[in-house]
């Protein structure tokens, strides 16, 4: 247990306490908030005071309860997809996509820099698997050039890289991707936060009614809730249901949860100000950096990560932070540099004195810092 991070206590929508000391918290994925919004909150408590935590069976036996087929079709109608299976969490998703199509392709190829559950996935395909360079389609080409003729390759790849805001370019990689491939996207980061009704990364590239597509989420980050799903066509989740030992063995969510993750997503749909003010929010924090050469930021990204380059330049923007009442987000995910970096995700929640300490913070520092990895 040493080597995890002091606890905090959350305070309030945008406030931790750590050590004693209230500060202004710009950590985690709840973009919206959403998992302490009275709503929200309220839908969970009156589903565990009226069906309790959970069903404690398998899906495929006695588990399979109304509200997660009300859920599912409520995704599947949000994501504009042709139907949506609920799964155990977001990094379970990606692991029961892989179980569905194994045997049905023959090459993975991963971007290099693919969240930890789309490089367990790609084990779980059963075939070869490369890496190209992350949002490089010429360097994926490449990679499918070298394939046999005959190959079905899946791509996997995130939507919105949570490590440190980009967009992968979707509509590029399927633009080179061969009739009989597929592309995975894990939606983790991006559903309900990017394009215009916030159905995430496939909506912003407008790739969203592409066959080959194959999309995952997690209902933990910008529905603030909890579980994940699978989207895709009707054909390919009764494959999953069929194949996928990971969703015939486990147990689904608990109902409170799944209560949460409608109330939320009906927010999310329903309330255009919300993500016009993530949106606004995200952009005001970022006018503070002035980019290196070739340091451009993705629009409307509500993360932002800086690298300092050296330990001691962390330590004194961590100290700077703490100065300004701002809780420092400090990372320590594998391939990072040896003191970590700093990954700030802004929501549609906090106010301007505290948007105005991180900017003012960040405008002191970021002239020496690299804006996502060096």
């Amino acid at each position: 247990m040493s080597r995890l991070p002091v606890p905090l206590r959350p305070v309030d929508r945008t406030s931790v306490e750590c050590r004693g000391q209230r500060l202004t918290y710009f950590g985690g994925c709840d973009y919206y908030r959403l998992a302490t919004h009275p709503g929200v909150v309220a839908a969970a408590r009156e589903a565990l005071e009226t069906l309790g935590m959970g069903v404690a069976a398998a899906r495929g036996t006695t588990g399979n309860h109304p509200l997660y087929l009300e859920l599912e079709a409520w995704l599947a109608r949000f994501f504009a997809t042709e139907q949506a299976l609920l799964i155990g969490s977001g990094y379970a998703s990606n692991a029961v996509v892989a179980q569905g199509l194994a045997g049905d392709v023959s090459h993975a190829l991963l971007d290099e820099n693919a969240h930890a559950s789309l490089q367990d996935a790609a084990r779980l395909l059963d075939c070869p698997a490369g890496t190209f360079r992350r949002g490089d389609p010429e360097a994926l080409q490449r990679c499918l050039r070298r394939l046999p003729r005959g190959a079905r390759p899946c791509v996997l790849t995130d939507g919105l890289f949570g490590r440190d805001g980009k967009v992968a370019p979707l509509a590029e990689y399927l633009d080179r991707l061969p009739a009989r491939g597929y592309l995975v996207v894990d939606e983790a980061h991006s559903a309900g936060v990017l394009g215009a009704r916030g159905r995430g990364a496939a909506e912003l590239a407008g790739v969203g009614d592409d066959a080959r597509l194959i999309r995952t989420c997690t209902l933990s980050k910008a529905f603030g809730a909890f579980g994940g799903a699978v989207l895709a066509g009707a054909r390919f989740v009764e494959r999953v249901v069929e194949r996928s030992r990971w969703f015939a063995a486990s147990t689904p969510i608990p109902l409170p949860a799944a209560a949460a993750a409608l109330a939320a997503g009906r927010l999310i749909a329903t309330d255009a100000a919300m993500r016009a003010r993530l949106r606004a929010h995200a952009e005001e924090v970022k006018s503070a950096w002035v980019p290196r050469e070739g340091g451009a930021m993705d629009e409307g990204v509500p993360i932002l990560a800086v690298w300092p380059p050296t330990l001691s330049g962390a330590q004194r923007f961590r100290r700077a932070l703490l100065q300004r009442g701002v809780h420092p987000p400090l990372i320590r995910y594998p391939g990072s540099p040896p003191g970590g970096y700093f990954r700030f995700a802004v929501s549609s929640e906090h106010t301007p004195d505290q948007l105005a300490a991180l900017r003012e913070t960040l405008a002191r520092f970021a002239p020496k810092f690299h804006l996502g990895e060096p």
